[in-house]
């Protein structure tokens, strides 16, 4: 079986370039977030989802995560409309047989 290639990415943010809004706005297009609406009787929570839901990931630290190589270009065009407020490192990595089978799960559940 061939070697998977996987990217690791990691970025840090410019907070001085940043506003307030812009920098949640920034996370949550990455990462998602919950959405608590309270009602009168209930309260009622939405998962909204960022880019990475949209694709296999392994988290790796909180600004730092892996993505398979074929993945590359899409996450790279969300950084590009960031790149003036935040600075961004990729390594090229070979994926160990525990992260190759969940990102070859997530592929399959997908379809």
């Amino acid at each position: 079986m061939p070697d998977k290639k996987g990217i690791l990415i990691t970025f840090t943010i410019k907070s001085q370039k940043f506003k307030p809004s812009e920098k949640t706005f920034f996370f949550r297009k990455l990462y998602g977030w919950k959405q608590v609406v309270p009602n009168e009787n209930k309260v009622y929570e939405y998962e909204r989802s960022g880019i990475l839901d949209e694709m296999p990931h392994r988290r790796v630290d909180q600004s730092s995560f892996i993505v398979p190589e074929d993945n590359f270009d899409e996450i790279m065009d969300f950084f590009e409309e960031w790149h003036s407020k935040v600075m961004l490192k990729t390594f090229k990595v070979l994926l160990d047989e525990e992260t190759k089978d969940m990102f070859d799960d997530w592929l399959e559940d997908d379809e």
